[in-house]
């Protein structure tokens, strides 16, 4: 995925979902009767803009695409004409204020199911939920788990994917259960009623991959030790190693499956490696030194390779499953609803200090994954899109001054003192709203810089 692809696929996910989010507010605001001045997708300079229908309303594409706005007839922004004075925002009830306000996030939550309804009659791939080896002397050792189980429940909700059984886990991880009932059908074809206690976690052990924590991993089939793609300006290019390589030995140690070239190079960081490979029926040595990078609390090596994987091998471990129109739309309401749940409980969580507030990613990370899902394929993308919108709705309903939620939470205030609040009263909060977000803006960044660093 090149730089240019990436930034593409990201404005193209922002467009989508900044514009569904200040329609939402457009719509009910003319169906309340008032008047929309400015409908801007973006800040600072514009780039197009053209006026439109009976109230010449601006429509305008700025040059910072981090964001939009819908202006609306006011008398605290301007002096508003007698005649128009029923169509301006603040003269409307509470009611409306408070509908207009809280049409954006529902307009991205209506966004999502509308996704996820598309992703789930198109059908859902996902990684089948194998189990590889189960490290000894592990919480999931303790609680009887075996190499090649297939993971078919969670507490009440049956499992059909990796993907599924991952995010499960980890809402148990985030609660720390103690009794966690997991259903599992062995190779030989029995199913076994397992509890795997997660107590012991701690806000430290969800940072990175929890489930290496756990002792639990995805089955990985053998794979040949043979090299399909060479990252440019990797390790191994520098080594000299290129396609169809096939790795016969490292430090005379003899190779006879990619996890030996895995295990390996991440267990040797900055230091250098002897390999031999084939390389059309010749036999070549090489001097191959690993990238250091970070992973977790941990340093690990890092070669640039991938191996050569047969796609039949891959459709075996693959599973795909769509629903019926009417089927996928009751499917995705209720994704869109656990999703939401799931992200105030993880925000929740990082104010108690429960999680890291090394999981908030700004919009580096975010860009990065609209790439990577773009690339992976069509399906992939709209998943993406279905959780960042739901995202971006949860986080305009928090009740921060200058979010959507900070409005909400004013005309709450109101609707208990029969009086809105002063214009004075409404600024500070305006500004402390603002340096909130400001620093959790370079909080995010920072974290994604970070992020960057180690990869």
């Amino acid at each position: 995925m090149t730089l240019l692809s990436t930034i593409f696929a990201f404005v193209i996910a922002l467009g989508l979902l900044i514009t569904f989010h200040e329609f939402g507010h457009y719509l009910v605001a003319r169906w309340c009767g008032v008047k929309v001045l400015r409908f801007s997708l973006g800040f600072g300079q514009p780039l197009f803009k053209k006026r439109l229908g009976n109230d010449q309303t601006e429509w305008v594409v700025a040059a910072i695409p981090l964001g939009g706005y819908v202006k609306m007839l006011d008398e605290r922004e301007g002096r508003v004409p007698a005649d128009e004075l029923p169509r301006a925002f603040n003269r409307q009830p509470v009611s409306k204020r408070f509908a207009i306000v809280v049409a954006g996030p529902v307009a991205n939550f209506l966004l999502a199911i509308l996704l996820y309804w598309l992703l789930f009659i198109l059908g859902v791939s996902g990684v089948k939920p194998i189990l590889g080896e189960i490290e000894p002397a592990t919480l999931a050792a303790s609680a009887g788990f075996r190499n090649g189980d297939t993971i078919t429940g969670i507490g009440d909700q049956a499992i059909t994917t990796w993907q599924e059984a991952r995010l499960l886990l980890l809402d148990n991880a985030v609660d720390k259960n103690p009794d966690v009932r997991i259903t599992v059908t062995g190779e030989s074809g029995i199913s076994r009623q397992l509890k795997l206690d997660m107590s012991s976690l701690g806000a430290e052990d969800l940072e990175s991959d929890f489930l290496n924590r756990l002792g639990l991993s995805v089955y990985r089939p053998i794979v040949a030790p043979v090299i399909d793609q060479v990252m440019v300006g990797g390790a191994a290019e520098r080594a000299g190693l290129k396609t169809g390589d096939r790795v016969v030995a490292i430090n005379g140690k003899e190779v006879s499956a990619w996890e030996d070239v895995v295990d390996m190079v991440r267990s040797n960081p900055g230091h250098t490696l002897s390999v031999e490979v084939m390389r059309d029926d010749r036999e070549l040595a090489m001097s191959l030194q690993p990238e250091t990078v970070s992973e977790g609390h941990a340093e690990i090596g890092k070669a640039g390779i991938t191996p050569e994987i047969h796609h039949e091998i891959l459709e075996n471990l693959l599973v795909k499953t769509s629903y019926p129109p009417m089927a996928a739309l009751v499917k995705a309401a209720t994704k869109t609803w656990e999703m939401s749940y799931f992200t105030v409980r993880m925000l929740g969580k990082m104010v108690t200090g429960d999680v890291s507030l090394k999981n908030i990613s700004g919009p580096i990370t975010i860009a990065n994954y609209a790439g990577q899902s773009a690339q992976i394929g069509f399906t992939a993308y709209l998943g993406f899109l279905a959780l960042i919108s739901i995202s971006l709705g949860v986080l305009n309903l928090l009740p921060i001054p200058v979010l959507d939620g900070g409005h909400l939470m004013y005309y709450l205030i109101e609707v208990v003192r029969g009086i809105p609040l002063s214009e004075r009263v409404m600024y500070i909060g305006n500004q402390i709203g603002m340096a909130l977000l400001i620093t959790l803006m370079m909080f995010a960044i920072y974290n994604d810089l970070l992020r960057l660093a180690s990869e």
